[in-house]
């Protein structure tokens, strides 16, 4: 039997969809070195709503190696860059 995986939640002050994942993508390219975090299965929910998670990335995996940065629900291929977000 696997070990069960544990989850952070980590609330923010912030109060847009686009800002929270903005905040999202700047804590996985500042921690992306750190293995034990698996920023591909993110999700986004509002503070009072939280059984209602949004992706924040597609996380597809990709011919050769990786997994595919760009936002879920992306338009065209997946790649291994990030999508420009809204600022």
């Amino acid at each position: 039997m696997t070990a069960p995986r544990w989850i952070i939640h980590l609330p923010t002050t912030l109060t847009s969809l686009d800002a929270a994942a903005i905040l999202a993508t700047a804590l996985r390219d500042s921690l992306d070195h750190v293995t034990a975090i698996d920023f591909g299965e993110t999700t986004l929910s509002e503070e009072d709503r939280q059984f209602l998670r949004t992706r924040v990335w597609c996380d597809a995996r990709l011919d050769g190696a990786g997994r595919c940065r760009r936002r879920d629900g992306h338009a065209g291929a997946c790649g291994p860059s990030d999508e420009e977000l809204p600022q």
